[in-house]
């Protein structure tokens, strides 16, 4: 059960990749096809179920484009 959700501002991503190399379950990857309007791939979970809800990932983006909120028990996590 995932304890974290974690939410991307697509826009503001310039796929930097510093989240993915922080998450200690390594759930974030770059879109293997989605572009923003910037012209670069935005990061994206890959497995939403295993997000721990550290916020490394959101405490290491430079540009805040990453939001982690703690899960209730009982949500259910997004794929």
């Amino acid at each position: 059960m995932a304890k974290g959700l974690v939410r991307f501002n697509e826009e503001r991503c310039k796929g930097c990749e510093l989240c993915v190399s922080v998450c200690p379950v390594k759930i974030i990857a770059l879109h293997e096809t989605k572009i923003n309007s910037k012209g670069f791939r935005p990061a994206c979970v890959l497995h939403a179920d295993k997000c721990i809800g550290c916020a490394n990932c959101a405490l290491m983006c430079p540009d805040g484009a990453i939001s982690v909120f703690m899960r209730e028990e009982g949500d259910e996590a997004d794929e």
